[in-house]
């Protein structure tokens, strides 16, 4: 399993996190720094939602070899 990237925000409900999810698959800033090869909704333990990625490993390699 790769370093998740949690996208800021929650959100009350699934449908506003996928809106979320489609803006970080769409947004050239983030596709630039970290392109995120798997985008997922996941629940908080109080009923709220959060958006999370999994960057390429490439880019993961040259983050920490900065």
């Amino acid at each position: 399993m790769g370093d998740w990237v949690y996208f800021a925000g929650v959100y009350d409900t699934k449908f506003e996190a996928y809106c979320a999810v489609m803006w970080v698959e769409a947004d050239e800033r983030i596709r630039r720094s970290a392109r995120p090869t798997q985008v997922e909704v996941y629940r908080l333990r109080n009923g709220k939602y959060g958006v999370r990625f999994l960057p390429q490993q490439d880019v993961l390699q040259r983050a920490r070899a900065e």
